[in-house]
């Protein structure tokens, strides 16, 4: 079994991501750590428990930090619905969210066994900055981690600059940049156009009569409308889950490479900016890779495998 450590600010896309790699035949999720991102941290703890409910699990979820590190908190309402799950008012889950504190919970799992638990972010990276700083000796125990996060191509949805989890806490992503953990940088523009779900796929999906493909669905009815609306895609974008389906098989991703990478955290104009080196003219030593593209018939499959 590989083992998997989820941080996430739970909305909707978060929510089916989780739910890949609970359903996934040889992943063992250690634990799940939510961040306030696209909703409050609380609310993202319920939709996390909510989520893992739904698969059957009782994997352990832990609420982090609630804002950025230096930062003011923001949210994506707009885009995720009043509740983060597209309004459906999902009841709250019989687990209740453990007590002890995100950061201190990944600390300790990570330090216990060391080499082993493969580290997915799929929101702002506030609580794994927040734990480096206190265990920089962390870097050298995680194998590989995945960030859902950045625009290699410059290609934001929040400014023109930047994509919006590195921009809601870019000095938390700059310490998780430089901390050395081999890391792939999986940008959100991968999930547009011909990677959305759209009428047939959505229709595919339904066609399932899962609880879990109607929950895909469901909870990502706002998800759906703003995308069409304010991107003009044809349907529904769903990057976290993207990001997943690399993380429980890489070869979704068909070009990588790696390279210098920093984020901007002093400007208000490009604030949160993942500038990439591609062609090294910084001399930096290269520190990410980057997820240049992926083939969309790969993912969906691999999201169809745990829905079905």
């Amino acid at each position: 079994m590989r083992k998997f450590w989820i941080d996430t600010d739970t909305a909707s896309d978060d929510a089916i991501a989780i739910l890949m790699a609970l359903r996934w035949p040889d992943i063992q999720v250690e634990g799940i750590s939510v961040v306030s991102g696209n909703v409050p941290v609380e609310m993202g703890t319920r939709n996390a428990l909510y989520t893992v409910e739904l698969c059957g699990k009782k994997t352990p979820v832990y609420s982090g930090l609630p804002r950025p590190l230096l930062r003011e908190p923001v949210y994506a309402y707009f885009f995720h619905g009043p509740d983060g799950m597209g309004g459906m008012n999902y009841p709250q889950a019989q687990q209740p969210p453990e007590k002890k504190h995100a950061v201190e919970a990944f600390i300790e799992v990570i330090r216990a066994a060391p080499g082993e638990i493969t580290l997915i972010t799929l929101g702002p990276l506030s609580n794994i900055a927040a734990a480096l700083r206190v265990a920089p000796d962390l870097a050298e125990k995680i194998p590989m981690c995945y960030i859902m996060g950045g625009a290699a191509a410059c290609l934001g949805n929040i400014t023109p600059a930047a994509e919006y989890n590195i921009w809601v806490d870019p000095d938390a992503a700059h310490v998780v940049f430089h901390a050395g953990i081999p890391t792939l940088m999986v940008g959100w523009e991968h999930c547009r156009g011909i990677a959305n779900l759209d009428d047939d796929d959505i229709a595919y999906v339904r066609s399932f009569g899962t609880s879990y493909a109607d929950f895909a669905i469901d909870c990502n009815a706002s998800a759906i409308q703003t995308n069409r609306n304010w991107l003009g895609d044809p349907g529904l974008a769903l990057p976290d889950p993207v990001t997943m389906a690399i993380a429980l098989d890489p070869s979704v991703c068909t070009r990588r490479s790696k390279h210098f990478v920093d984020v901007e955290t002093q400007s208000d104009l490009t604030r949160g900016m993942t500038v990439v080196d591609e062609l090294g003219v910084t001399e930096q030593v290269a520190n990410i890779e980057v997820c240049w593209e992926i083939d969309p018939g790969k993912w969906k499959e691999t999201l169809y495998k745990t829905l079905r």
